[in-house]
């Protein structure tokens, strides 16, 4: 899989992308090893550079930046709560199945949970540029991606299925504010 042209598909026409990851394997090291561990870089880097290298004008004071070593630390954090945190919603989805009607099946779980979070990862090149940060807001579009995805792949009631999908991005927005918070406390850097 090209994580490049999966994640440009996703985006642009994301029904007519999960009809083929539908028909996919749901190998949950392939999707993390090919799919997660590319595109969970682009906000670690960003960030990384954003905050260490490009610093935030801050009036008054100048340019204020994050020393180098806890950037990096801080970026490395982000990395790995980026993927525990798209690991815990695989489960979240995978155990809330039933109760919305939903068929439980976790290599479905696991490629909805991924797939989704593509947008969140994407929006990370806002971090590059401190002043743009405002716009990370624009991976608020992995709803959208999720709420196209989720009839499909875990075959939920039709009637549940708009409840099934807020419960999930309520979960994935506190997993990723609690990083977040977490990794601004530990290294002083944004986290995504």
């Amino acid at each position: 899989m090209n994580a490049a042209a999966r994640a440009k598909a996703i985006v642009i026409d994301p029904v007519a992308e999960w009809t083929r990851i539908q028909h996919e394997s749901g190998d949950l090291a392939y999707l993390l090893s090919r799919y997660v561990a590319v595109l969970a870089l682009v906000p670690a880097l960003c960030g990384l550079v954003g905050t260490s290298v490009i610093g935030v004008v801050v009036p008054g004071i100048g340019t204020v930046r994050t020393p180098i070593f806890d950037g990096l630390f801080g970026a490395i954090f982000g990395y790995v709560a980026t993927v525990v945190t798209v690991l815990s919603l695989a489960v979240l989805i995978n155990l809330l199945a039933p109760l919305f009607g939903a068929q439980k099946d976790f290599d479905s779980a696991a490629k909805l949970a991924v797939y989704s979070y593509t947008p969140v990862w994407l929006s990370g090149i806002f971090l590059l540029l401190p002043g743009l940060r405002f716009l990370v807001l624009t991976g608020c579009y992995g709803a959208y991606v999720l709420w196209s995805g989720q009839p499909r792949l875990m075959k939920s009631d039709p009637r549940k299925s708009l409840r099934y999908v807020a419960v999930i991005v309520v979960c994935a927005g506190a997993l990723t504010f609690f990083a977040a918070i977490a990794q601004r406390a530990i290294f002083g850097t944004p986290g995504l």
